[in-house]
């Protein structure tokens, strides 16, 4: 499975607005700052997460977005899963009607069980997890002494 270009910015711009959760609402441009993604794309991955919830705009000069629930509460597999066309490796893993070998084929529940470890994986890792792990990394890059 390859994650589509809008998890990948989407889990981007939840992570970006994590990191700032208690800071108070975080404008678009700020995160397209940070991200290096254009602020009409950040326009548009934004509209799903707003409708299922995880994101509150506020309007007006100190206006922006913020997170609905803190970051310790939003699983990296919630956010993958809404914003991914498809969760499946493989189309007949949930349409049998596709092969005829479906119903007893042992490589299609091989797949199933793939797909079902990995989101088991992402459902454990929180937006504050990611945090840390992008704390952790960049301490990392400092305390390394540049190559001459």
């Amino acid at each position: 499975m390859k994650m589509c270009t809008k998890s990948r910015y989407g889990l981007r711009l939840m992570m970006d607005m994590a990191r700032h959760y208690r800071q108070g609402p975080v404008q678009l441009g700020e995160i397209a700052k940070r991200q290096d993604i254009s602020v009409k794309y950040l326009e548009q991955i934004i509209i799903p997460l707003k409708k299922a919830q995880y994101i509150t705009s506020l309007r007006g000069r100190k206006g922006g977005h913020i997170l609905n629930k803190p970051p310790e509460e939003i699983s990296v597999g919630e956010i993958v899963a809404l914003l991914e066309k498809t969760t499946t490796l493989l189309d007949c893993s949930n349409h049998t009607d596709l092969c005829d070998s479906s119903p007893t084929c042992p490589v299609r529940l091989l797949w199933q069980e793939a797909i079902q470890a990995m989101f088991d994986r992402l459902h454990a890792v929180t937006l504050a997890d990611l945090v840390q792990m992008l704390d952790v990394l960049e301490n990392r890059l400092q305390d390394t002494p540049e190559e001459i």
